[in-house]
């Protein structure tokens, strides 16, 4: 059985509408009008155990919207999940003691005045996690997040890299089976995104969670996700491999070429060109042509070095918003 079912999932907010002008301000407050706005319209998806898939799309698309519920903190309008065995909303003891959720922007909560062992210490007797049991998650996460120089801080001094590490750590110190990420590198420095990537990689390998993660740095999602969910308007545009989805959507190779004389050289009976600057061109080859665009370049231009690459996944994510997915 799969550990997250989603099934038809519907939410739809009531959100209070009104003329400008101070007339209309004061008239709402005896008659207010509502508009429907439909978040999540109707996704479908499943995820196994051990599976690490992320969760894409422009703000506003319901990506956010379909965390909270499949954690518990929203109640859907229409449609059924079930995580663990689980109806998320009815927030079972059970239930919460088995997931977390991790928000980028709002990595922690709660007295910000303690230390962070002691908010660790806290997370212990909420989740009634056992002494020994307790003491093994912590050695791990001291070294995997690098948490010993952050132990015996404040949580209000930290800075937003520093909160980040410590808030996965009261979020995982119990072990939840099911973790959901949004937007868990947001803000962070090339230093902390990096270790982020390391521990949600490390941390999937060896405890076999489930994670469904939100981000909109597509180099996160290339180093940690085999498989992509694109939501846009509320609505599940594509699942599946994120090396399908690129192949479907970007077939074509991106050439480098400088050229040691490009005086004369008909850039565009090669590939389109995409960019020129100085000796360096950029050009655009179907990838059933790259080989023998290759063979060409190296017979009939005076190349000095030459790179073949896959375009940037940006790319690929935008053109999958555009355009759709066929």
């Amino acid at each position: 059985m799969a550990v997250v079912e989603v099934r038809h999932l519907d939410m739809t907010f009531q959100a209070p509408v009104r003329p400008e002008g101070l007339r209309a301000a004061v008239g709402s407050l005896f008659h207010r009008e509502y508009r429907e706005i439909s978040a999540v319209k109707g996704i479908s998806f499943s995820l196994e155990a051990g599976e690490v898939a992320a969760f894409l799309g422009p703000n506003g698309a319901g990506k956010t919207t379909t965390l909270k519920m499949l954690s518990g903190i929203l109640h859907p309008t229409g449609g059924s999940a079930l995580v663990l065995g689980h109806v998320p909303w009815r927030r079972e003891t059970g239930y919460l003691r088995q997931i977390a959720m991790v928000r980028g922007s709002r990595p922690l909560s709660g007295p910000t005045e303690v230390t962070v062992h002691d908010a660790l210490r806290f997370q212990q007797l909420v989740y009634d996690v056992p002494k020994a049991k307790f003491d093994h998650s912590l050695r791990e996460l001291r070294e995997m997040l690098e948490l010993e120089p952050l132990l015996d801080r404040q949580v209000r001094a930290l800075s937003l890299g520093e909160r980040m590490r410590a808030g996965l750590a009261m979020s995982l110190v119990y072990r939840p089976k099911v973790l959901f990420l949004d937007e868990p590198t947001v803000g962070l420095d090339v230093s902390a995104v990096t270790l982020m990537r390391q521990f949600i990689a490390g941390y999937a390998r060896q405890s076999g969670a489930t994670i469904l993660l939100t981000s909109h740095y597509m180099a996160d999602v290339d180093s940690l996700c085999e498989r992509v969910l694109l939501i846009d308007k509320g609505t599940l545009r594509y699942d599946g491999s994120l090396a399908n989805l690129s192949a479907t959507l970007a077939p074509f190779k991106l050439v480098e070429v400088d050229a040691a004389d490009s005086a004369g050289v008909e850039w565009a009976a090669f590939g389109d060109v995409v960019e020129v600057e100085g000796s360096r061109v950029r050009l655009r080859v179907t990838k059933d042509a790259t080989a023998s665009t290759i063979t060409r370049l190296l017979r009939d231009v005076q190349v000095s070095d030459l790179s073949v690459v896959d375009p940037p996944l940006e790319h690929v994510i935008d053109r999958a918003y555009r355009e759709g997915v066929a």
